[in-house]
């Protein structure tokens, strides 16, 4: 028995072959590999663009947008002069071919690595995933055929294009890319890359176990042989003993369970439930739609700005907010407006609260024209934080009202975050005045125990209490006419998620990385059966 450790990036647990995906002999080819002229060479880097944009646009035709725009990458790194001009200049000067295309990518992967952006840093993998592929091209070194069996996938750099070929997904086909359709990938394990590299964002779309940063000793590990991936204890085993391996029973492999479009997903009983994401950064919005997320849920816009020194500008909000709303085109995309307390609160005086926005001369004028400009072309509804009084409602959409006019459009739809106790127990009031609700769980949960929010650890009772009050807030929206939702954690929380659907709740927003398992969840669920349960709780 060998253990490989390293860092999940994608949950779950799988069993099967090891499959070592990664052409052999390589490093000989890439030293002593067949001469090869800059046409050759320019073509084989013609080729790869052209096969990775072939998939991306059959992922497209599927819906699968997030996920196209990820292998599309891969297509415009492989005709970018910054990477085909160097290795070109180098086969000029007499390199072979194959070493000339993998130092140019290391020194354009390099720079990348040198950035600050964590999530820049990593597509430098990117870059080496072309040139792997290139220097296939051109070598005719491919990889083995994958076992006919579930295996896990071992490579140096795990590459997006290889997940989704190797998944066999027959929305999209093969396409002549290198798949053989077998569809029984069930894990992956990569040298390289990281939480945010676009093979780990991949992975958890399709419901794979990943582990990212695991020592090259497993490029080693015996192609073959029986393995278990867990990402519990962040390990590899290869030749487990056969109890193990019985333990980890087959799973399925596929994008969110029972999805009945993006982001929409039936309970076990046929209702249906919209699955949103909360993000604060462009990253986060490509995995949480690249998990299946119908749109954003919870556009946290304050983040960005917590160590700035004064209410930001127009300017400013527009350049935080057209990165991640560019994404969103004709999908949902709640904005909340700046939310500076707890641990978010920035240095300078007088910026905590809700309240203090709203009498900051120009900072809330100032954000709702940069999300009404940032955010035309999609489903944009604008949210407010920590919710106390009618007047803070009314006050925010005269100025919804104005903003709107200037830009010559109509006012989006404006709605209140329900996280205080008295707003929850007084939500008929508010819905009067609301176009929709969300309710924050968090800060609720806190303000209804009288704890602080990051020391919060409740009972099952105390979450029934919370649920209860939930359910009191759905009725009063459903009276009233108007949409509802949950952005909190507790959306994300297997024990709380069924009583959340037994509540009447139909649209979940979660964190991006969860939008997957929270979609199986959801389909495991019946939510009529909870609404019996949570009936006979409070009956009795």
């Amino acid at each position: 028995m060998t253990r490989y450790r390293g860092t999940p990036v994608s949950g779950g647990a799988a069993a099967g072959e090891v499959y070592q995906g990664d052409a052999p002999a390589k490093a000989a080819l890439v030293s002593d590999g067949p001469a090869a002229g800059v046409p050759t060479v320019r073509d084989a880097f013609a080729a790869v663009a052209a096969s990775r944009a072939a998939l991306a646009e059959r992922l497209r035709a599927a819906g699968r947008d997030g996920d196209a725009d990820i292998v599309r990458i891969g297509a415009l790194m492989a005709a970018d002069p910054a990477l085909t001009g160097p290795a070109l200049d180098a086969v000029r000067s007499g390199t072979p071919a194959p070493r000339a295309v993998r130092e140019a990518a290391q020194a354009q992967a390099s720079i990348l690595e040198g950035l600050p952006d964590p999530d820049l840093a990593q597509r430098a993998g990117d870059v080496r995933q072309v040139a792997e592929a290139v220097i296939e091209q051109l070598t005719g070194a491919v990889p083995p055929p994958p076992p006919d069996g579930p295996f896990i996938l071992v490579r140096r750099e795990v590459d997006p294009a290889d997940l989704i070929r190797l998944a066999g997904d027959a929305a999209v086909g093969d396409g002549g890319d290198g798949g053989d359709g077998r569809g029984r990938l069930v894990g992956a394990v990569s040298v390289g890359g990281g939480p945010s590299s676009h093979a780990a964002i991949i992975a958890r779309g399709l419901g794979l176990p990943m582990l990212a940063g695991v020592g090259e000793a497993v490029l080693g590990a015996a192609a073959g042989h029986p393995a278990i991936l867990d990402t519990a204890t962040a390990a590899l085993v290869v030749d487990p003993p056969p109890a193990d391996l019985a333990r980890v029973s087959p799973r399925p492999r596929s994008a969110p369970t029972a999805t009945a479009g993006p982001g929409l997903v039936h309970t076990a009983d046929g209702e249906l439930v919209t699955v949103l994401c909360n993000v604060a950064s462009a990253a986060e919005t490509r995995l949480g739609l690249a998990g299946g997320a119908a749109g954003v849920g919870l556009l946290r816009t304050e983040i960005p700005f917590t160590h700035v020194r004064a209410w930001p500008s127009r300017d400013e909000h527009l350049a935080r907010l057209t990165p991640v709303l560019a994404l969103l085109t004709g999908k949902r995309a709640v904005v909340r407006l700046l939310d500076f307390s707890g641990d978010k609160i920035p240095p300078f005086p007088g910026a905590e609260g809700l309240r203090a926005l709203l009498q900051a001369p120009g900072a809330l004028r100032d954000q709702l024209a940069a999300i009404i400009a940032a955010g035309a072309a999609t489903e944009l509804a604008v949210m407010i934080p920590m919710v106390r009084t009618l007047d803070e409602v009314r006050h925010v959409r005269a100025e919804l009202a104005s903003a709107a006019m200037a830009a010559g459009t109509d006012p989006p739809p404006l709605g209140i975050m329900v996280e205080v106790a008295a707003t929850a127990a007084a939500a008929a009031d508010f819905a009067a005045h609301a176009d929709f609700f969300s309710v924050g769980t968090n800060d609720l949960t806190a303000d209804i125990l009288g704890r602080e929010r990051g020391a919060l650890h409740p009972s099952a009772a105390s979450r029934r209490s919370v649920v209860t009050l939930i359910a009191h807030v759905v009725g009063a929206a459903r009276q009233a006419g108007i949409a509802v939702s949950v952005c909190g954690d507790a959306a994300a929380d297997p024990q709380v998620l069924p009583l959340l659907l037994g509540a009447g709740v139909r649209t979940l927003s979660v964190g991006a990385a969860r939008v997957p398992q929270v979609a199986r969840w959801i389909a495991q669920t019946d939510a009529a059966e909870a609404a019996a349960k949570a009936a006979d709780r409070h009956a009795s």
